[in-house]
C-alpha cells in the first residue's frame, strides 16, 4: 500500500450554475493549504463527453486512512459542504481505497 484514495461525484440539482460549481471547485482547490494532510487533490466539472456521467469530481489521495479521517472531519472542509455542497447536490456517490 502507497496511499488511500478518495473519490467522489456529484450530481447537481438542476437549475445549479456553471458559476456554483466553478465557485465551488475554487473553495475545494484551496483546501491543501487548509489540511497538510491532502498529498494530492484534483476537482473538476464534467467534460461533457458522455452522456451519463455525473456532473463534478473531487479525487484526493492521503498517505493512509488516518489522514482522510482528519480531511473527512475537518472543520474547513466540513463548512464548505455543508454551505456549498448540500444545498446544490441532487446525488453523491463515494468510494475509498487503499492504493
Amino acid at each position: 500500500m502507497s496511499g488511500f484514495r478518495h473519490v467522489v461525484v456529484f450530481r447537481w440539482n438542476e437549475g445549479t450554475t456553471v458559476e456554483q460549481q466553478e465557485d465551488l471547485a475554487r473553495r475545494l482547490r484551496a483546501l491543501p493549504d487548509a489540511i497538510p494532510e491532502i498529498a494530492a487533490y484534483s476537482v473538476g466539472l464534467d467534460a461533457g463527453v458522455n452522456a451519463a456521467s455525473y456532473d463534478f469530481a473531487v479525487v484526493a489521495d492521503f498517505a493512509d486512512r488516518d489522514a482522510y479521517l482528519v480531511y473527512r472531519d475537518h472543520p474547513v472542509h466540513r463548512a464548505i459542504l455543508d454551505e456549498f455542497v448540500a444545498p446544490i447536490t441532487k446525488d453523491r456517490a463515494a468510494v475509498q481505497f487503499a492504493f
